[in-house]
């Protein structure tokens, strides 16, 4: 949850570098509270199987919709690609896909033009400060 957390608290930077397992649990918590705002969107009566979505997921997705470009963008600049490859999903089904791959990539070692490696902040095994 701290994963999820960080990534909220820097939801307007577009700067600097996000570890895959801060962009992976972002993910990870969005998928699961989105699945448990259908179903309460369900029994209340504000899904709309048109749109695919309800009033409290719809309401959700706008809040975080910023906050996961962001985490995206960091991720795209710990590979040592620029943000902008973020624009690949713009590419009918290749895009999507490349850009799914490109998340899995490892961190680049050390420095980069982006900032240094949020690996080198904390040693191997151990938990985020909170």
């Amino acid at each position: 949850m701290n994963w999820y957390l960080q990534a909220l608290k820097k939801y307007t930077v577009f700067s600097g570098r996000s570890r895959r397992k801060e962009y992976w649990f972002f993910v990870l918590f969005n998928i699961l509270i989105s699945m448990a705002l259908a179903v309460v969107d369900y029994f209340t009566g504000t899904y709309n199987s048109a749109y695919g979505m309800g009033l409290l997921g719809g309401i959700y997705t706008l809040a975080v919709l910023i906050p996961a470009i962001a985490v995206t963008v960091r991720r795209l600049h710990d590979t040592g690609r620029s943000g902008w490859w973020i624009l690949i999903v713009l590419v009918p089904i290749i895009g999507g896909i490349w850009l799914l791959v490109l998340m899995f990539f490892d961190s680049q070692p050390g420095d980069n033009a982006y900032g240094p490696s949020p690996k080198a902040d904390q040693p191997v095994g151990t938990a985020v400060p909170t």
